[in-house]
């Protein structure tokens, strides 16, 4: 779960800025899913900060900031891909989540001015932040689009997707550190892109073996494993391949699923995704070892964001 003190920052963001009580309650359920979840976003950024030598004391704000803005991508993500049907930004009218959501985005950059205020870096904080959170809706583009043809495609559309989301986190810790040197801030920014590529690998593995809405096959999206299978041309389980083309319906397709499973784990292709997972992991693991930082933070960072991967090479 999201740290109390966390959540009630976040609430607090809420109550200065949004005025209108059933909007306001509205956000605050929002959050208040969030926290249940486990979410991880607001410990990136203070581990962040506390390895790499930070004392702020608004790094609170700076965490409770990182996770209204996530939860803002988490809501837009669940629009576009229309999964998580359960959600309370889902079963509320759409009308007012994109409210919500817009109430979130300038509630961030409003605060974002009490942050450079604090860290005497006014002009880079909101430039950086700003960038990174735009090369993330770049990405978001790219898997939306049905771009995706290949590999390069594929590594290239979650390094901007999801690896500038691990940036951001990153950067909402490091930003409040006076003086901090270039070069930490060079291989921080690589480690987090490397973090967030092997999460998402982590993820699309995972979803191309569950057979519910939020499988990738159903939802016809072209992730790492999926290219792999969309590349097998198997005459006797050519259902992938027809289901992508418009041969099959989603309904004859889902009649499949339990065949569809079988072949998915005799393709090899996990495996595939794995060896692939496993080059990311080493060069995170690489950069982890060459940046300065400080114990217990350094550890802690490291459990919360790639150790399981680590494990599971070595």
């Amino acid at each position: 779960m999201i740290e109390p003190r966390i959540v009630e920052e976040m609430r607090r963001i809420v109550d200065k800025y949004v005025t209108e009580p059933d909007l306001n309650e509205l956000l605050k359920t929002f959050i208040q899913d969030k926290a249940a979840e486990g979410s991880q976003w607001s410990n990136i950024t203070r581990y962040t900060h506390y390895m790499l030598g930070g004392d702020s004391p608004r790094i609170d704000l700076a965490a409770a900031m990182t996770e209204i803005i996530l939860l803002s991508f988490d809501i837009i993500d669940d629009l576009q891909d229309g999964d998580n049907k359960e959600k309370p930004w889902i079963v509320c009218s759409h009308a007012f989540t994109l409210n919500g959501i817009l109430a979130f985005l300038f509630s961030f950059m409003t605060e974002v001015s009490v942050l450079q205020e604090s860290n005497g870096q006014a002009p880079l904080l909101m430039e950086k932040l700003g960038a990174i959170l735009s090369q993330s809706i770049n990405g978001q583009q790219i898997d939306l689009n049905d771009s995706i043809s290949s590999e390069s495609d594929y590594l290239t559309m979650i390094e901007k997707k999801s690896g500038s989301l691990l940036r951001f986190a990153c950067s909402m810790g490091y930003l409040l550190i006076p003086d901090l040197d270039q070069r930490t801030i060079h291989t921080m920014d690589q480690l987090a892109n490397y973090i967030g590529m092997i999460s998402q690998l982590d993820n699309d593995i995972r979803d191309v073996l569950r057979f519910d809405v939020k499988n990738d096959l159903l939802q016809k999206k072209r992730t790492l494993p999926v290219l792999f299978l969309l590349m097998e041309k198997d005459e006797h389980f050519p259902y992938i391949q027809q289901y992508y083309n418009g041969q099959l319906t989603y309904n004859e397709f889902v009649l499949r699923k339990r065949e569809c499973i079988h072949y998915i784990e005799d393709s090899g292709c996990i495996e595939y995704c794995k060896i692939i997972q496993s080059l990311h992991t080493d060069q995170a693991n690489q950069l982890f070892e060459s940046l300065p930082g400080l114990s217990p933070w350094k550890e802690k960072f490291k459990g919360i964001t790639f150790a399981k991967q680590i494990q599971e090479v070595g």
